[in-house]
């Protein structure tokens, strides 16, 4: 877009410069003699080194940004990079092994160590995530840590990428060494309310074998119902305020 309009601004200079040529040459035709035509020359000619190291300019820029994006693809395609994602995501549609309940309890552990606020756990934060967890790393194995989920290529974890550790860990997908694996099993995610007797630890509890759908929609309907049940609270609260306001007003 900028180089089409700087196109057109090099185009308009140089029809000005040619009809101020023109009439230098039809001046000189009347009288003034070689001196002006001269001048015409050396302005047109100055003018064609211009336009030429303009359009050097565009087509380095032009070159430049097309190797960019030709090196990008070609990384995505030997999988030394993954295609940029939408920056929203839905988790519980994303990750529909996960209750409603279970995601939620990652999503506050997740603020809890974003300390910066800004949406990110970065070195910083997952170390001192490791050392409340009883479980402090070397700066090499934090970077390691980050590096196994790290699908941006960042240096710092996404909530998506930290909902990766708890699916790749209940998959089976980490070693056994493996600091996310650490990380995972140290993280206690209370899943008993989702019908595990006793389950305090979410690898104690595992990914329950129900329909994603038909869990979803009784979740759902179990916040609405709770809500309707606060909302009826409420309103017997405010009556008997109402009540034992107009005994005293009397």
């Amino acid at each position: 877009m900028a180089s089409e309009e700087l196109a057109q601004k090099l185009q308009r200079r140089l029809q000005l410069e040619e009809s101020g040529a023109a009439a230098e040459g039809e001046a000189a035709a009347a009288g003034r003699g070689e001196g002006a035509a001269g001048r015409g020359e050396a302005a047109a000619e100055e003018e064609e080194e211009e336009e030429e190291a303009a359009r050097s300019c565009l087509t380095a820029s032009a070159g430049a940004e097309l190797s960019a994006k030709l090196c990008r693809r070609q990384d995505i395609n030997e999988g030394a990079a993954q295609p940029r994602r939408a920056a929203v995501f839905n988790p519980y549609t994303e990750f529909k092994e996960f209750s409603r309940r279970q995601i939620k309890d990652m999503e506050r552990m997740f603020r809890l160590y974003d300390s910066g606020r800004d949406g990110y756990i970065d070195l910083m934060e997952l170390k001192l995530m490791m050392e409340k967890l009883g479980a402090p790393q070397t700066h090499l194995g934090l970077k390691n840590m980050i590096k196994e989920v790290d699908e941006d290529f960042d240096g710092k974890l996404s909530f998506r990428e930290f909902l990766l550790i708890f699916h790749k860990a209940a998959a089976g997908e980490l070693e056994e060494d493996s600091g996310l694996l650490t990380l995972a099993k140290l993280s206690e995610i209370d899943v008993s309310i989702e019908g595990v007797k006793g389950a305090k630890n979410f690898f104690e509890a595992k990914v329950q074998a129900l329909s994603s759908a038909s869990k979803f929609e009784a979740e759902i309907k179990a916040e609405q119902d709770e809500r309707k049940r606060e909302e009826e609270e409420r309103k017997h609260r405010r009556a008997a305020f109402r009540e034992l306001k107009s005994a005293f007003t009397q």
